[in-house]
């Protein structure tokens, strides 16, 4: 089986997240999408709970008919969230899946920092993503939707709703759990 992961925070999953899943998987000859939320950000980042954000995941892959899903991976390896390490576990765990990675291009700056990238290029095919406002060399597709979670948190604290850019079951998820300032 082909599986692309898609890790990040997830602080909320928006469309942005939507639109990238299903843009691997009509191009990219992946079976699934696995979104693999944080569980320690290796850059600290200030995040929801790991519990929060993976249901949030879960709900709005709900409907993907299976393909899209959601894995608690991350809580599960014990180290410090550096992806090389997610991937040799997992690795480890499915020795019959193939896995590719998805990054946005908005990453490529970030790369220089992540612990042992070379390693992860040798053990998954890394599929960059063209995200809308960051061009690079190397993308796939084209410019993705121009959203954030950064900006989606950002409007929740104005008191706006970003009912355009976060699928409705995970506003109702976050709504009922206070979480955003909702």
């Amino acid at each position: 089986m082909q599986v692309a992961l898609f890790g990040g925070s997830f602080n909320p999953p928006h469309v942005g997240h939507l639109m990238a899943a299903h843009y691997v998987r009509a191009t990219q000859g992946v079976d699934e999408v696995w979104f693999m939320p944080t569980f320690v950000h290796p850059f600290r980042k200030a995040t929801v709970s790991f519990e929060h954000r993976v249901r949030m995941c879960e709900l709005m892959c709900q409907d993907a008919a299976g393909w899209m899903r959601t894995s608690k991976v991350e809580s599960e390896v014990g180290k410090d969230g550096r992806t090389v390490d997610t991937l040799e576990f997992l690795r480890e765990r499915y020795p019959e899946h193939r896995f590719s990675l998805i990054i946005g291009s908005d990453i490529l700056k970030d790369l220089p920092h992540w612990k042992d990238f070379d390693r992860i290029e040798r053990m998954v095919r890394v599929v960059v993503l063209n995200r809308a406002g960051y061009p690079a060399e190397g993308t796939v597709g084209p410019p993705l939707a121009v959203v954030s979670s950064t900006d989606i948190r950002e409007r929740l604290t104005r008191g706006e709703m970003p009912s355009d850019l976060v699928p409705r079951v995970v506003l109702d998820y976050a709504r009922e759990h206070h979480l955003y300032g909702l």
